[in-house]
């Protein structure tokens, strides 16, 4: 084994962008709906780095209005060994709480969500069975799901809206 010679280059390959397109319309429910799910499969599929998601919102067909995916509500710190139970109860009540319903289905934006699917060629079969879901859950089947690879039309101009959106 030589181990003072110089690194041929990196081991991974640039991996292929598949990007899916939703549309929600104005329904903000539905788009939250979505982003928790979204966020549950990163978790249990382990796809931190290989599934991203950014919301476009635009009133009424203007500039986007708030580009991003909403940051998660900031984390409080969990209590000490020495707090009580009512400090642990406490923040768990404050987590619970999140937008009335109500509220988040009147929306004045158009609402789409843009998903980058970037897994390596070994696992043609993940990217199989999460677009055949993506298909068939229910906030994304009644979004109009729109699959958009490298060799198709419209993919640049689309990855280039995706990296300018924040």
């Amino acid at each position: 084994m030589i181990l003072d010679l110089e690194k041929n280059g990196t081991q991974t390959e640039n991996m292929a962008h598949i990007y899916m397109t939703f549309d929600f319309g104005k329904d903000e429910e539905k788009a939250q709906q979505a982003r928790h799910k979204l966020e549950s499969w990163k978790q249990a599929f382990r796809l931190d780095k290989k599934m991203l998601y950014k919301f476009d919102r635009k009133e009424d067909g203007t500039e986007p209005v708030a580009a991003a995916a909403p940051a998660a509500p900031a984390e409080k710190e969990k209590p000490g060994k020495k707090a009580g139970a009512k400090a642990g109860k406490a923040s768990k009540e404050g987590k619970k709480a999140g937008p009335e319903p109500a509220k988040l289905a009147s929306s004045s934006v158009d609402i789409k969500l843009i998903l980058r699917l970037a897994l390596p060629n070994h696992e043609k079969l993940m990217e199989q069975r999460l677009l055949q879901r993506f298909s068939s859950e229910e906030p994304f089947k009644i979004a109009a799901p729109k699959t958009i690879r490298e060799t198709e039309a419209g993919y640049e101009e689309l990855d280039s809206h995706f990296q300018e959106l924040v």
